[in-house]
């Protein structure tokens, strides 16, 4: 069932698609069988971002792109599938923290795994934290082209690195955002830590996963792929 939250959470979450099974195809679940949820809406707005459907109202029609889905109607097409992983991504999902909640405790209280997906400027309520599985948290550098005051929230990012249950993904689209990483690595306590290149088809992720590979030996990290690219290009729902 679904649990009763403080507060009165709005009506339903605005959802750009659902689907799955399918495969994570990044950070430390990468290859593990999942179910995607995207939400719609972001507080950012990145360059080289692959979703700019779920946000961009100057190239898109976002609301045609949405639908308004209750959080019971969510929980009934996550528990119908027999796969645990519940990925829910964006957009940027905690901007509808509020709504998300109770279907994250319901999956949750179901034996279901739920990972968000977040680029970490939305800090995460204690019960968020408790109900979740774990925060992927994507800080933004600077070749999203986003102004650093929008794209670094120190508050939200020292919430995530002390709340026990955040790894942390970077997309680095040039060399220079290496030593980027590393600043905000060692000013918030950010790990562990995954590295991944930006692409959108195969040909230049395996040839950013090949240049970032020693630096991630070197530095500590780890090397995070782009599966989804690597299988089915730029498709979406995939």
């Amino acid at each position: 069932m679904i649990p009763a939250s403080p507060g009165t959470p709005p009506r339903g979450l605005v959802v750009v698609e659902r689907f799955g099974p399918t495969f994570q195809g990044e950070g430390p679940t990468a290859g593990q069988q999942a179910l995607f949820l995207r939400l719609s809406a972001c507080n950012l707005s990145c360059a080289w971002c692959d979703e700019p459907y779920t946000w961009d109202r100057n190239r898109f029609d976002v609301d045609a792109h949405s639908q308004r889905l209750s959080q019971r109607t969510l929980l009934g097409w996550a528990l119908d599938s027999p796969v645990t992983r519940v990925v829910v991504t964006g957009g940027e999902p905690l901007l509808q923290q509020s709504a998300l909640f109770p279907l994250v405790a319901a999956l949750a209280q179901a034996g279901r795994q739920v990972e968000i997906e977040t680029n970490g400027t939305v800090a995460p309520t204690t019960e968020m934290v408790e109900a979740i599985d774990r925060f992927t948290v994507s800080p933004k550098l600077s070749g999203s082209r986003v102004a650093a005051g929008r794209r670094i929230v120190p508050a939200a990012l020292t919430a995530f690195a002390g709340c026990g249950k955040a790894v942390f993904k970077f997309v680095v689209a040039r060399d220079g955002e290496i030593d980027e990483m590393a600043e905000l690595e060692g000013r918030f306590g950010l790990s562990p830590v995954w590295v991944m290149p930006e692409g959108s088809d195969e040909p230049s992720v395996l040839a950013g996963m090949r240049r970032l590979a020693e630096i991630a030996l070197e530095r500590g990290w780890n090397l995070s792929p782009r599966l989804h690219v690597l299988l089915w290009g730029n498709a979406r729902g995939r």
